[in-house]
């Protein structure tokens, strides 16, 4: 996938961390151009959950771990929620953060459990943000769109 990803001149594209430094290396060696991100622990899940599938690392130290592993192998980045991107301060400022789970002010967190405001991500170091429901299920998505990028603008 990674090395078609490529073929096609996709600008970013995800793999799981988790997947194990093998996994990372090979889909390193074929990804060209396009910029990995590895995704560290999904922001749906929270420590309950991640003990449910047998992690029984507090998930902090899964966070840090796979990101070090993600980087140690020449990942460009990672994607992480809002909330971990603290634990991500030694790492190289170009070390792409990439954080979905992010959710405007008075908006439902629906299925994520570690969410912040698009402001409060980027002041935690955020290279990226994803906003999908607030967007796409509001009543008037370009509104809700600019709304966002007002909010960055002031941040």
């Amino acid at each position: 996938a990674v090395a078609a990803a490529s073929r096609w001149g996709v600008d970013l594209c995800t793999i799981h961390a988790a997947g194990g430094i093998e996994m990372l290396r090979e889909c390193k060696a074929m990804c060209g151009q396009t910029k990995l991100l590895a995704v560290t622990v999904l922001t749906s899940l929270n420590q309950e959950q991640l003990a449910s599938i047998g992690v029984q690392w507090p998930l902090a130290q899964q966070v840090a771990a796979l990101a070090e592993l993600a980087l140690k192998v020449g990942i460009h980045g990672v994607i992480c929620a809002p909330t971990d991107l603290h634990l991500l301060a030694t790492l190289p400022r170009d070390f792409l953060r990439v954080t979905p789970g992010i959710r405007p002010e008075g908006t439902a967190t629906g299925d994520q459990k570690r969410v912040m405001t698009p402001a409060q991500a980027a002041r935690g170091g955020a290279s990226h943000i994803v906003v999908g429901r607030p967007i796409t299920a509001a009543p008037d998505p370009v509104q809700a769109a600019e709304e966002i990028i007002k909010e960055l603008i002031q941040c």
